[in-house]
C-alpha cells in the first residue's frame, strides 16, 4: 500500500508542479459551475449547499431540475478528458456549458483563460468558430450537400472563400480517411463514415478543443471500437484537446487520459482509469467499475512491494518499468518462470511484484495487497 501511495503521490506532485509552472496548458477551466433549470434556480442552489437537498428533493420542493451541481474540472492541452455517467447524470448538460450552448446558473467556465459567460455575441461566435469544434451524437449532415460541402460548412458560415474552405475541408477529410468520398452524399455513407464527416467538419476550422457528445453510441460494436481507436490516434497526432461524453466505461477507458464520473449532476470522482478502478471514491463508483478487466489498466507501481521491504534478492529477476501493466507482467512471469519481477525507475530498484501481487491485481484489491 505504501509503495503504491508513494508512487501516486510522486506522480501527483509532478502534475501539480507542471500545472503551477504553466497555467497556459489548461485550455478549459470549469470552476464550481452549476446549471439548475427552473424559475427558482437560485433558491434551489442555496437549498443544495445549505441544506444538502438531493436532485429529487429539488424537483419536488422547487420544481427545478438539477443538471450540473458545483462541477469543477480542468482540461489540459493535448488531453482527452472523458465525462461519463448514466442517462440523466448531467454529462451532456456539462459539455454544453463548456461552449455556452447553455448558460450557467452559477460559476465560471474559462476557455484559454477567458470567461466564456462574459463574452459578447461576436466574441463567443469567434471562440466557437476558431477554438472549439463540436461533434454531436446525431451528426446532422445536410443531405443535399456533398461530403466535401458538409465538411466545409462551418467555414462557409464564417464567410471563408470557397477555394480556401474546400482546401481546408479536403485536408480534414484526408485525416479521417474520406478523401475518395468527397463528392458523395450522406445517404451513400455508412453510419461510421457519417461520423467521420462530422469529425472532419469539426477539424476543418482547426480548433484547439474538440467536444464530442456520445458520437459513437449508435454504431455497431466493431465499428465503434475502430472509430474510438482512430479518434484517439488522430487527436494525439494533431495535438488537439478533447472532451468526450459517454455512458460506457469501456469507451472512456479506451479513449480517455482522465475520466470524470458523474451522478445526479455531481462529479463523483476524477482521475486516470487506473486510479478510479483501483481506488473508487464510493460504492457507486466501485459498482460502476466492478466488471472492468484490470489486465491493461493496473500497473506495476500499484501492485509492487517496496524494495526496502523485500526479503529476498532482486538479482537475476526480470525487470520492468513502473508503468508495465498486469498483462505484460504475467507474460514476463510465464516466459521466464520467475516467481517475481523487479520494478525499476530510472535505473533504480523501487519495488518487487510477486505472483500473489499479480493475482490480487487481477481481482482489483492489489493496493491493499502491496502493504
Amino acid at each position: 500500500m505504501r509503495a503504491a501511495r508513494q508512487w501516486h503521490d510522486k506522480s501527483r506532485d509532478r502534475e501539480m508542479e507542471m500545472t503551477q509552472a504553466d497555467t497556459s496548458d489548461v485550455l478549459i477551466d470549469c470552476r464550481s459551475v452549476w446549471k439548475v433549470f427552473g424559475d427558482r434556480n437560485a433558491e434551489a442552489i442555496r437549498a443544495i449547499t445549505e441544506r444538502g437537498l438531493t436532485k429529487k428533493d429539488i424537483l419536488q420542493e422547487y420544481n427545478c431540475v438539477v443538471g450540473v451541481s458545483d462541477a469543477t474540472l480542468q482540461v489540459r492541452r493535448g488531453e482527452i478528458f472523458c465525462i461519463m455517467g448514466l442517462s440523466g447524470s448531467g454529462k451532456s448538460t456539462l459539455i454544453r456549458l463548456l461552449n455556452r450552448l447553455i448558460e450557467p446558473s452559477l460559476g465560471q467556465v474559462l476557455v484559454k483563460g477567458r470567461d466564456i459567460a462574459a463574452m459578447d455575441a461576436a466574441t463567443l461566435r469567434e471562440t466557437r468558430a476558431h477554438h472549439i469544434g463540436m461533434v454531436f451524437q446525431s451528426v446532422a449532415l445536410l443531405p443535399q450537400r456533398t461530403v466535401l460541402e458538409n465538411a466545409a460548412f462551418g467555414l462557409e458560415v464564417q464567410g471563408v472563400p470557397k477555394d480556401e474552405r474546400n482546401r481546408a475541408a479536403e485536408a480534414a477529410l484526408a485525416k479521417v480517411g474520406l478523401s475518395d468520398w468527397k463528392a458523395r452524399y450522406p445517404s451513400e455513407l455508412s453510419g461510421g463514415m457519417q461520423q467521420r464527416v462530422g469529425l472532419a467538419r469539426a477539424l476543418t476550422s482547426d480548433p484547439e478543443i474538440i467536444l464530442m457528445d456520445e458520437p459513437f453510441s449508435a454504431l455497431d460494436p466493431l465499428i465503434r471500437r475502430q472509430l474510438q481507436d482512430e479518434f484517439r490516434q488522430l487527436t494525439k497526432d494533431l495535438g488537439k484537446s478533447a472532451v468526450f461524453i459517454t455512458h460506457d466505461l469501456d469507451e472512456a477507458i479506451r479513449i480517455g487520459d482522465r475520466i470524470a464520473i458523474m451522478k445526479d449532476g455531481v462529479i463523483i470522482q476524477t482521475g486516470t482509469a487506473e486510479e478510479i478502478v483501483m481506488n473508487p471514491a464510493d460504492q457507486y463508483v466501485a459498482d460502476f467499475v466492478a466488471g472492468i478487466s484490470r489486465l491493461h489498466l493496473v500497473k506495476a507501481h500499484s501492485v509492487m512491494i517496496p524494495a526496502a521491504e523485500w526479503q529476498g534478492t532482486a538479482e537475476g529477476l526480470p525487470r520492468c518499468s513502473p508503468e508495465a501493466d498486469i498483462d505484460t507482467l504475467i507474460g514476463q512471469i510465464t516466459e521466464t518462470g520467475s516467481d517475481a519481477i523487479a520494478v525499476e525507475d530510472a535505473g533504480k530498484l523501487v519495488g518487487i511484484v510477486t505472483i500473489r501481487n499479480l493475482l490480487q491485481g487481477v481481482r482489483g484489491d492489489a493496493v491493499a495487497a502491496a502493504a
